[in-house]
């Protein structure tokens, strides 16, 4: 065979000049082990804290320790197909998820990911960071404004404003999801007065609860109208430990974008609880220190961000209002535990709902001794 070097030159010219300067440069890592839903990963020198991570088989995870030798990875959902060996990718961004009025109506999961076979978002959706800081106290202004819950024994006894974090604990069958859902459904007539400055968009986040709760809850937002201005969260109990710290954080970032824009929203979380377990497990199995009922130390800040975030701001802010009404569950009515005393601490007052009242048929079961609304004039 004959080669020609004019041929050859040619050849070498194409390739050549087809050449791009740009070079891609990515950072990577290599997984170390992996177990129970995290990973230790090696190389990631310059990774920051809540970056989200990805591995080669496409599977996402969020870096929380960051210690000199390697990188504690909590992988978002399965962690059977992340192997020792895989390379592991930063992808430069903190944890976000879409947001807006697109949203309502949806389901998503704990990353703002469609889940009711709806389709996906429009790519041009707006997506926001799902940590930031709560607004500082400048913007900030006195609840002046009711949210009516619909509910007589709430609205006369225990008031609610907007911009209030009122809390809903009880033991568990109390009726304690039943009255936020009530909230929800009841805010139909005013959203339907077609005052825009008096709408109240709602957001549910679902933590640790069964699929099946979470579609019959859809459904009676449904039949009774109210789906169209409310979002589902939804981290339910077979979704892995991170996705369940994540999905509070995930709807509070969805109600900051009406409360940023002049527009008012309602959070319902249910149950803080079940978020607070899901935070133990991935700290223990990050050894991480434990504390008082193996809890982590720093399990009062991770209630105290998230419900920091619900205020009403002032006027020169836009006005708009972001109320939140966490949902705690008491074991044997104990109200001095370590998450229920957290919590009562953090919030503007409680409504208590007790077994014995629910089981007479008083509906909502509220003490009305131990139920309060602490918002000064």
């Amino acid at each position: 065979m004959e080669i020609n070097p004019s041929e050859v030159t040619k050849i070498l010219k194409e390739q050549i000049k087809d050449f791009g300067d740009k070079a891609e440069v990515s950072e990577v890592g290599q997984v170390l082990s992996v177990g129970d839903g995290i990973a230790r990963i090696y190389g990631l020198d310059n990774v920051q804290a809540g970056e989200m991570v990805e591995f080669s088989d496409g599977s996402k995870g969020m870096a929380l320790n960051l210690e000199s030798e390697n990188v504690g990875v909590v992988i978002f959902g399965d962690d059977r197909n992340v192997k020792e060996g895989d390379v592991v990718k930063r992808t430069g961004n903190i944890v976000d998820t879409p947001v807006g009025k697109e949203l309502l109506g949806r389901v998503v999961d704990g990353l703002g990911n469609p889940i009711d076979g709806k389709g996906a978002f429009d790519k041009n959706v707006k997506k926001t960071r799902v940590e930031v800081k709560a607004p500082g106290i400048i913007p900030r202004k006195s609840v002046s404004e009711p949210m009516q819950t619909g509910l007589k024994s709430i609205d006369s006894l225990v008031p609610i404003g907007r911009g209030q974090r009122e809390l809903i604990i009880g033991d568990r069958q109390t009726g304690k999801t039943a009255v936020a859902i009530d909230a929800i459904i009841n805010q139909k007539k005013i959203n339907e007065s077609g005052d825009e400055k008096q709408k109240l968009y709602c957001i549910y986040v679902a933590v640790g609860q069964k699929r099946s709760t979470v579609r019959q809850i859809q459904k009676t937002l449904e039949e009774a109208g109210a789906m169209e201005y409310t979002t589902i969260v939804a981290a339910t109990a077979s979704d892995s430990a991170p996705l369940q710290f994540l999905a509070p954080y995930t709807g509070c970032a969805m109600g900051e974008f009406f409360r940023d824009n002049g527009m008012h929203a309602l959070i319902i979380y249910d149950d803080l609880s079940k978020q607070a377990v899901a935070y133990r497990q991935m700290s223990l199995l990050l050894r991480r220190p434990p504390g008082r009922e193996a809890y982590p130390g720093d399990v009062f800040y991770l209630h105290s961000r998230l419900l920091e975030r619900a205020a009403k701001l002032s006027d020169e802010h836009g006005g708009g209002s972001l109320t939140a009404l966490p949902i705690i569950e008491t074991q044997g009515g104990d109200v001095s535990a370590f998450i229920p005393t957290n919590v009562i601490s953090i919030t503007d007052g409680q409504i208590f709902l007790e077994t014995e009242l629910f089981n007479q048929g008083i509906r909502p079961a509220i003490n009305v001794g131990l139920s309060v609304s602490r918002v000064g004039s």
